[in-house]
């Protein structure tokens, strides 16, 4: 293929490729993938955001890698070839965390390893990366994780200021002065049936906002 023929690294295409993700086909809003892990690392707004990163950079790299390789696994292994390469991803990216900030991988506890069975990252691996070249599953791969890390932070945000009167451990609430009128922290909000009940509110108002996400 000449030059000229080459699509551009930013095109029009692959700007969508990473657009999309972060609203009208969200991972979380919309395919409803990545809930068990959403639910469990919003309390506070440190690991979610943590945690966002983390599958960010599994999914680009893991794409990448995939994509690189398609042309080369057989059919039939290639979804073993697939857990292996987003296993390895995970247990770098799980090792990297307990070495350079070890209080946030102790809250994420085992979910930083279950990243490997997150349907956002085998889905991209066999639905996207199966199927086009690397830098287009790159860009695939860092919108998907963008929109899933964009739910993590806002339910985090809202469940730590309420629950916990703070932001990213600020005492928000507290500098401000609104315990001194009678206000107290929401200890049911940081409960994980109040995680479920915010990404259902989310998801009501995302499809309510774009009538074209309701017959999906």
């Amino acid at each position: 293929m000449s030059n000229q023929e080459r699509e551009p690294m930013f095109s029009a295409k692959n700007f969508k490729y990473f657009t999309a993700p972060l609203a009208d086909n969200n991972p979380i809003t919309v395919q409803v993938l990545g809930i068990c892990s959403a639910l469990a690392v919003t309390v506070k707004l440190k690991p979610a955001i943590v945690m966002a990163l983390s599958v960010t950079i599994v999914v680009a790299v893991s794409n990448v890698v995939i994509a690189a390789m398609r042309k080369y696994i057989p059919d039939r292994i290639r979804i073993i070839v697939q857990l292996v390469v987003a296993a390895t991803m995970v247990i770098l990216v799980d090792q990297f965390l307990k070495a350079y900030v070890f209080d946030v991988s102790k809250q994420l506890s085992v979910f930083v390893g279950l990243i490997i069975t997150n349907c956002i990252l085998m889905g991209r691996l066999e639905a996207f990366a199966m199927a086009n070249k690397p830098w287009p599953s790159f860009i695939d791969g860092l919108g998907n994780g963008a929109g899933y890390g964009i739910i993590l932070i806002i339910v985090a945000f809202i469940r730590e200021l309420f629950g916990s009167g703070t932001i990213y451990g600020y005492p928000v609430m507290e500098k401000i002065g609104i315990y001194t009128t009678g206000y107290e922290n929401n200890g049911m909000i940081i409960l994980p049936p109040m995680a479920l009940i915010l990404v259902g509110l989310i998801i009501w108002v995302h499809r309510s906002r774009n009538k074209s996400l309701i017959e999906k």
